[in-house]
């Protein structure tokens, strides 16, 4: 997990003294970015505080200093959020088992609602898929068992799909766009959760199995993921364009329930494809359970 002063350091190495109109005189530098001495005046703090902070030798941060760290840092919404959750780390945090995540019965009902055409997949904190729709399912993950993520022990997680399942990687032909924002909505779960042993242990599974993923995370990214765009090259219905949005669910905080709508025309036909030919599956499924005496 990242550190406040892992972070700091970070974004400090990000802004060079040209950025912010600061003049050196000519002296060689021996930092990417600002000197700490640097930061800390910017930020109105003393040199010898910010160098603790950094280094991790004080707890205190008030909220004033953070702020402070944030505008000088010219850090957006979402950073100065994921700043403001690292200083509320212990200083030593240790993990522990979550508890098990389960879809709220209204985000389910708000699923089964939603039109046979419009994909939808509801996320955990980890990424971890708790429940989709047939269409969601048939989009993303016609390989995997539709049943999966009823069984906690075979819940398809999309970090995981993303960076070590060569067909997940396939389907996407702006895989590295969307790759960047699964990391970098990670490390920002990272701080919001930092005893969550799955988690880390999430995070420390990617960084050895996948190099791009390791590369992608030493960058130090963080971001939201609650709208964007992804193309598709489904291997049923081939290219699609959908627009994903998140809508956060009041009853459970850490869970989103992803909705996807189609770019254009053809991508919407092409979702139709997909919703028919599902629900000839159902059909099919319903006529051989009859035929076997399971159905009434």
């Amino acid at each position: 997990m990242e550190s406040l002063g892992t972070f700091l350091k970070n974004r400090r190495d990000r802004i060079t003294p040209a950025r912010i109109g600061l003049r050196t005189y000519g002296s060689t530098r021996r930092v990417p970015g600002l000197r700490r001495e640097e930061l800390a005046q910017l930020a109105g703090v003393s040199a010898g505080y910010y160098t603790r902070l950094e280094q991790g030798q004080t707890d205190s941060a008030s909220e004033q200093v953070l702020t402070a760290l944030a505008r000088a840092l010219q850090l957006d919404e979402i950073e100065s959020l994921h700043l403001h959750n690292l200083a509320r780390q212990p200083s030593k945090p240790g993990v522990s088992e979550p508890p098990q995540e389960t879809p709220h019965a209204r985000v389910l009902a708000l699923l089964e609602a939603l039109d046979a055409a419009t994909p939808a997949i509801v996320l955990g904190r980890r990424g971890d898929v708790l429940a989709w729709n047939r269409t969601g399912h048939a989009l993303f993950a016609e390989h995997i068992a539709f049943d999966a993520p009823q069984d906690i022990r075979r819940r398809p997680s999309i970090p995981r799909m993303f960076f070590l399942d060569p067909l997940a990687r396939d389907l996407h032909r702006n895989w590295d766009e969307l790759a960047r924002v699964h990391v970098a909505y990670l490390r920002l779960t990272a701080g919001r959760f930092p005893t969550d042993a799955r988690l880390a242990e999430l995070i420390g599974e990617l960084v050895m199995r996948s190099d791009e993923f390791a590369v992608m995370w030493a960058t130090g990214e963080v971001a939201d993921c609650t709208i964007g765009d992804m193309h598709l090259q489904h291997p049923t219905v081939g290219a699609v364009s959908v627009a994903y949005q998140v809508w956060l669910q009041p009853d459970s905080p850490d869970h989103r329930l992803e909705i996807y709508t189609p770019n254009d025309s053809s991508s919407a036909d092409a979702l139709q494809i997909l919703t028919h030919g599902d629900s000839q599956d159902i059909k099919s499924d319903s006529t051989a359970n009859r035929h076997n005496g399971e159905g009434p």
